[in-house]
């Protein structure tokens, strides 16, 4: 159909010409709406690839975590202080990957928030308070671990239910509290108003820190870094004399079988092994990131998105990695999987279940 002037609005030139705009323009979010943010030029393959990779960790955090929380909540002989100190931890990387990780992938992968402000400024809450829930409470199991190992048959009355749930306590309260404060107070963007008004998009959900609370959260990382790498150093020089002293006296006894106090501190060394690698796993994971963020926020914020993308990735898939340590390092552990994933906690009694090898 022709135009008023004769011409064809629709000529193969034209198409070409369309297309070809269409295809060099950026993507928005928001087709229809000013300022919307622009989403991720990945191609189809690449964003399934991410997805599977992020949706993996997500699924692993949510399902690891609760079988941990299952396990030492049912089965009445993981009932001790200790494990409900693991099994709090537990849950704070579960709602990491309840709460953080699936939004946090769709806007690592499409480059765009669509879950409203309102859940944006609570996602980020959500980020900081279970994050740093995770770090107190692993650093409260390493002093549990060096009491244990430094005197394992006077730990029972020193560690007892009292002070573990003081423990927990204190990690959940100061966490939300600190992570609340933070973001809706709007402390963290004081000084940042420009680059914030700049930056400000229809689909974007980005947080700005500035210097001086960017040097706080890492503080609030070091600190009790530096508490339990110095805790497990300690730990470590402890294991390794009581194994050669064990060593010596049964040469000189020549037992064929350890006595109970050795048996209990060979038990207690294995857990804070364990354990130990799970804080180690917690610093590599989010060591990179901390280190980013405050170079990032005294150079200007120079870090390019998909750096900070995969830091902030390396970090959340800190959450699923401690149930999987705990079921290469633990027989119970991994006895207490089959029973859940069997049915078989379902049975009448199956709480009083053995879980330990003889």
């Amino acid at each position: 159909m022709a135009t008023d002037d004769g011409s064809f609005p629709w000529t193969q030139e034209s198409i070409l010409s369309r297309d070809l705009l269409s295809a060099l323009s950026p993507q928005l979010c928001y087709e229809n709406l000013n300022r919307s943010c622009v989403r991720s030029p990945y191609s189809p393959g690449s964003r399934l690839i991410l997805y599977a990779v992020f949706g993996f960790g997500a699924v692993l955090a949510v399902c690891g975590n609760l079988l941990v929380m299952t396990s030492i909540l049912h089965f009445r002989q993981l009932h001790s202080p200790a494990n409900f100190l693991v099994a709090s931890l537990a849950c704070a990387d579960l709602l990491v990957g309840l709460t953080v990780m699936p939004f946090s992938m769709v806007r690592s992968v499409e480059g765009c928030w669509y879950f409203g402000d309102s859940y944006c400024k609570l996602h980020s809450c959500f980020d900081i308070s279970f994050c740093s829930s995770s770090l107190l409470h692993l650093c409260f199991i390493s002093v549990d671990r060096h009491i244990a190992v430094s005197d394992p048959l006077i730990y029972p009355t020193r560690f007892t239910a009292s002070v573990s749930g003081k423990y927990i306590t204190f990690s959940w309260l100061l966490s939300i509290i600190y992570g609340f404060s933070l973001i809706y107070t709007g402390a963290s963007e004081a000084g940042l108003e420009d680059l914030v008004s700049a930056l400000t998009c229809v689909g974007g959900c980005q947080v700005a820190v500035n210097q001086s609370w960017v040097f706080i959260n890492f503080l609030l990382f070091l600190v009790p870094a530096l508490v339990m790498m110095t805790v497990y150093s300690k730990i470590f020089l402890i294991a390794k004399q009581q194994a050669q002293n064990m060593e010596k006296m049964s040469k000189q006894t020549a037992r064929a079988s350890d006595s109970y106090k050795d048996r209990v501190a060979k038990r207690e060394r294995k857990a804070a092994k364990t354990l130990g690698i799970a804080v180690a796993a917690f610093l590599l994971s989010w060591l990179p990131y901390f280190v980013d963020s405050i170079i990032d926020a005294f150079l200007g914020f120079i870090t390019p998105t998909y750096v900070y993308e995969i830091l902030a990735w390396i970090a959340y898939y800190n959450s699923a990695m401690n149930p999987l340590i705990y079921a290469f390092f633990y027989p119970w552990f991994r006895k207490a999987i089959k029973l859940i994933v069997t049915g078989k906690i379902l049975k009448e009694n199956s709480s009083t279940i053995n879980l330990f090898p003889e």
